[in-house]
This record gives C-alpha cells, structure tokens and sequence, in this order.
C-alpha cells in the first residue's frame, strides 16, 4: 500500500508539473502573439476553483493530472460562436487564434515542446551543477567481471576482464548505452567488439527476449559489469544464515570467491547461482588479515544466497562548472532524444514491440522507484527523459498533437487555403478514438507487468 501511494504521489507531481510546463509554453507564446487566452487550467475540468485576471480564467480542475490552454478559435467548435440571433464568425477576432498567421499559430504549436525540451536541459544543468553525484571510487571502463556459464554472454564468448569497445555501433560504449541497446535489440545478434588484454575481439551477443520487459538487467545476458575497484564489503550479516555459519562478520571485505575477485554482489550472486549450491573458499580481509573461510551457499527467497548485507556504495558530490554542466546536460538530452526516436523508428519496423512501451502505470512505477532510491541521480534523469519524451512525442505529425496541427497547417499553406471545418472534425475524431485507444492499450500492458501477475506466470 505504501508503495502505492508514492507511486501515484510521485506521478502526480512529476507528470503534472511536466504538462504543466508543456502548457505554459503555449501560453506565454500566444500570449506574445496577441491570441486570448480564455482558460490556463491545471488537470481537466470540472473547474475547481480559480481567478479571473484580465481575458484569461486561471484556474485548477478535478484531475490534476495534465492540463490545457483554451484560446479563442484554437478548436472548430469555437470557430463559430453561435448566438441566439445568428452564428458569429471569429475569422475578423483579432484575438482568435485563427485571425493570426499560420507561421503564428505553428510557433505557438511548437512553444509546448520546446518547453519540454527546455525543462529537461534545466534540470540536468541543475543537477550537473549543483549536484552530480558519482562514485567515491569507480571503474571508468566498461569492464565485464564475470560471465554466468550457459548465458547468452557466455556463449558469445565473453570472458571476465573483457573491456567492451564497441556495441551495436556505438565506440566505447558506457554500461548505460549497453543497456539501452539491448533493449532495442530483443531476440537479436548484436556485434561487440572487446578488448582482451590489448587484443581486439570480436563476438556476437544474442539479446535475449527478456528486455522486452520492464524488469531487464544487463546481468540477464549472463555479462556481469564491474562498476566498483574495491572488494565486497559487509555490513550486516543474518543470524543462522550461510555467512554467520561460516564466520563472515559486519566489518569483512570479501577480497575473493573461488579465487575469483568479485567487486559486487550482483556478480557473486550469480557465480552462486551457477555454482547450484556448492561450499566456496572465501578470502576475507578482517583487520588487515586475510582469511580463508569456507561457506555453502543456501535458497534463501528462491534464490543462492549467503545470507549478509553489503555496505552501500559510497557516494559524493562533484559539481561541474557552469560550462561542462551545460555541455554534459546538452549531451544527455541529444542521446535521450535520439534513443527516443531510435525506438520510434523501430518500432515502426517491426524490430520492437509495442509491448514495451510503458503508460501512465508504468511510469507511475518508475516515479516511486526514483522517488525511494537513495540520492538524486534517479530522479533528476527520469524527470529529464519524461519531459523529453513529452516533448518529441507531441512533435509527431499525429492529428490532437502538436506535430498534426502542425502538418495541418502546413498543408494549408502549401494548399493557400484553410481545410474545411469539418474535415478537420473528422480528422479530429478518429485521432481521438485512435489515440484513446492506444492509451487504454498501454495501461492493459503495464497492469499485466505488475508483480500480482508476472508472479502469477510459470
């Protein structure tokens, strides 16, 4: 329950302040051009309450979900107002969105993306600036630790050690666009190209179809990333647990299993997974000793463990300068866009399945997470990639959209007349329907992700 309800707090906040901002844009742009605003409402009627100053009624309604900018003339049915003796037409309003150019009307058109994309280039500026947390210690190549026997990666022939130099196209790839491509690439050969110990290397990974879910981790291809240079600390160890059997105590360090040196745990899990149970030499540093300890890992939560808590990766802040922080948020909101398009493109090749698409559940889901992980990186980059895909997506040349009022109007420009009203009623409608539709799609898809039911599969 609790983590319902800050999943739909965090929502709310993330996705309203974010149309929020999409709307001013249309506003404060057709407000420059001299088009009446009547309404500026956040969420969707029925009105709450509000204030009128000047033309415009500035006021909040019942979903405080979304918003809008209601301008004179803006929809066909305001195009005409109709009065008791004879319909008025608007066309000689000077404040009707339709008296004023068509070049007018598509930057107002433009100004709710723009926004957007404005939004998330400050936000990433604020936090590269003020904030950027790293790692107080971190591996800066792309370095693989450990390759799960039977895995995709195993069978592509990585080995721990490996450093990825290439993947799917892209040169010295971070683990980040590693993952990012083997989410576009479910059920698909991907060329790598590795460096082992000086030598180039090339393989093909077979992604598996697991990151066509919510729930893909790189480690799912068997290929384990070493993220951190130092040993496994522990903080913690369980009473009556394989760790407090074999003598591991809140202090250790876990220099390495097997002989193995592993510097996470999400790469020790998997070497017990692997090992189905069987004792393993563990060498620990106690107070500057090192120590031989035998442990055999038990099924604790379906799965090998030893049964201790690991030190939280420690963390500090490191500000850019004004200058690197702008130029680093530029390229996270390039690579961001052009991952989002990447994804469109697919999609409509048929190499993605629209069943990865997330809806209003799932990034209600993604905003609780962000909103109860520890720092701030979570959530300033999942605020930063929704307002971009707020933004892009309002920029297809969709009908209801930003980008099919655009297209519209280009077309009449290239027509050098207006379309007809009821065309445009009709274009209107079966976008509607379309588009309702689509998100009622999204929502099934991201109900059958939850927990309640993905436990429910064999």
């Amino acid at each position: 329950m609790h983590d319902f309800l800050v999943s739909v707090a965090a929502f709310i906040v993330l996705v309203g302040v974010m149309v929020l901002v999409h709307e001013f844009g249309h506003f404060i742009v057709a407000k420059l051009c001299g088009v009446r605003v009547e309404r500026f409402s956040i969420g969707f009627p029925p009105r709450l309450f509000g204030v009128k100053i000047g033309e415009t009624d500035y006021c909040v309604s019942a979903s405080l979900v979304g918003g809008y900018v209601k301008m004179t003339g803006e929809t066909a049915e305001q195009n005409l107002e109709f009065s008791k003796e004879r319909p008025q037409d608007l066309s000689d309003d000077p404040g009707a969105l339709t008296s004023h150019p068509r070049w007018q009307r598509m930057l107002i058109g433009l100004a709710g993306p723009a926004a957007n994309f404005a939004l998330a280039l400050g936000l990433m500026v604020i936090y590269y600036g003020w904030i950027n947390e790293v790692p107080s210690v971190q591996v800066k190549t792309t370095t693989v630790e450990w390759v799960a026997p039977g895995t995709p990666g195993a069978l592509a022939g990585f080995q721990p050690g490996d450093v990825v130099r290439r993947f799917d196209g892209v040169d010295n790839p971070t683990w980040e666009q590693v993952y990012e491509h083997s989410k576009l690439n479910p059920a698909q050969n991907v060329a790598v190209m590795v460096d082992r110990e000086g030598e180039p290397v090339n393989l093909v990974l077979h992604v598996p179809n697991s990151a066509r879910g919510d729930d893909f981790e790189i480690g799912d291809t068997g290929i384990l990333p070493q993220y951190l240079p130092g040993p496994i600390g522990v903080a913690e160890v369980q009473s009556g647990t394989p760790a407090d059997e074999a003598g591991l105590r809140a202090g250790d360090s876990i220099a390495a299993v097997d002989g193995h040196a592993f510097h996470t745990v999400p790469a020790l899990l998997a070497y017990m997974q692997a090992g189905q149970g069987k004792p393993m030499t563990l060498s620990v540093l106690r107070n500057g000793a090192t120590l031989k300890l035998t442990a055999r890992p038990a099924k604790l939560d379906s799965s090998w463990k030893l049964g201790f808590a690991t030190v939280p990766t420690p963390l500090r802040t490191q500000p850019l300068p004004f200058g690197a922080a702008v130029k680093k948020s530029a390229g996270f909101c390039a690579d961001n866009s052009f991952l989002i398009v990447e994804v469109l493109e697919r999609l409509f090749t048929h190499r993605v399945s629209v069943s990865q698409l997330s809806g209003p559940v799932g990034i209600a889901r993604m905003a609780g997470e962000a909103a109860e992980t520890k720092g701030w990186w979570s959530k300033f980059g999942l605020a930063g990639q929704i307002s971009l895909n707020l933004g892009i997506l309002n920029l297809l040349p969709f009908p209801i959209l930003d980008g099919g009022m655009i297209l519209l109007l280009l077309i009449e420009s290239a027509l050098r007349h207006d379309i007809s009203l009821a065309i445009k009623e009709r274009i209107l409608t079966a976008a509607f329907v379309v588009l309702v539709a689509f998100i009622a799609f999204t929502v099934f898809n991201d109900v059958t992700k939850l927990p309640v039911f993905t436990h429910l599969k064999p």
